[in-house]
């Protein structure tokens, strides 16, 4: 189901005003996830993904602190690039099943059991456990990371799917941790097919946390950011977007002349819907949900990321 605003337009318009009157006295950036809500993203400094985000928020130099509407693993993300201003979390409850499907305790465990392998862990994790892995990578970058590493073997956290598919493009032996997108795993082969079936003439771009059998059906196997070029670089006038519906809206006003199709109305993130225009003004008002990371945490995680960074 399409998540929508319970709001009348004139409200929403009043919402984001106040928003953004308190964002200028604050000398704030607002930054909002390529999934949040239209509303959410149209008062955004900055709309993508969650590392995106997070260097271009370190890029507004005069910015005084960072307003992320996201979930709590992005904004820790842009707290341990950004460690000098506070990161407000605009929805305190939003959260990645996925990002708690692994904690630090968890990883080391894996890593005695694989004391060979290379410690790969995707984006979408805790700063605690960043900060346990030898380097991170995004689903744009993920291939690309695996292959720079020395080791024959890759510990993989904490997205199984992902890692299915990084392992469909190197020969290195991957190690799966059984994490999995809510989310991307409720689209079923079947309901990609009827979409396909639907709309022929559509080409199809799937995340790669979605699973095996659905991201063999793809014309391109793409992250929500590689979505977005594809479509308003490509001759195509119509996509099947196989990711959270949330997309649509950007792509939409990335590439107005083209055509969108989710597929399936099951791709909804409860979580990234749980940012409100509400929540957003009242953490701004109120100073409300700052992330706070351990020093010493935050500078391993640094370094799992910047060795990311320096490779991608």
């Amino acid at each position: 189901m399409v998540v929508t605003s319970a709001h009348t337009r004139e409200e929403i318009a009043e919402l984001q005003a106040r928003i953004l009157e308190l964002k200028r006295k604050l000398k704030a950036v607002i930054v909002a996830h390529n999934y949040q809500r239209p509303e959410v993203q149209d008062i955004a400094d900055f709309v993508g993904d969650s590392l995106e985000l997070s260097r271009k928020a370190k890029e507004v130099v005069d910015a005084k602190e960072i307003i992320f509407c996201g979930v709590h693993f992005m904004a820790e993300t842009a707290a341990i690039l950004n460690p000098t201003r506070p990161v407000l979390l605009a929805e305190g409850t939003a959260g990645c099943p996925m990002a708690d499907m692994i904690d630090a305790a968890d990883l080391r465990e894996w890593k005695e059991r694989y004391p060979k392998a290379g410690v790969v862990c995707y984006v979408n994790t805790t700063a605690a456990v960043k900060a346990e892995c030898d380097i991170c990578c995004t689903s744009a970058n993920a291939v690309k990371i695996v292959e720079s590493l020395p080791n024959e073997e890759i510990l993989f956290v904490p997205d199984q799917n992902l890692g299915h598919y990084i392992s469909t493009k190197t020969k290195k032996k991957m190690i799966l941790y059984p994490g999995f997108c809510i989310t991307h795993k409720r689209l079923q082969a079947e309901q990609l097919l009827r979409a396909k079936e639907a709309h022929p003439e559509a080409v199809v771009l799937v995340h790669p946390e979605c699973v095996p059998d659905v991201v063999e059906q793809a014309d391109a196997v793409l992250s929500t950011s590689q979505m977005i070029k594809y479509a308003r670089e490509s001759p195509a006038q119509s996509f099947v977007i196989a990711t959270e519906e949330g997309l649509l809206h950007r792509l939409k006003s990335e590439a107005p002349n083209k055509t969108f199709y989710i597929a399936s109305n099951a791709l909804v993130c409860p979580n990234m819907k749980r940012t409100k225009l509400e929540a957003v003004l009242k953490t701004m008002e109120e100073q409300r949900n700052r992330i706070v990371i351990p020093e010493d945490v935050r500078l391993r995680a640094l370094r799992a990321v910047e060795r990311m960074l320096a490779v991608a």
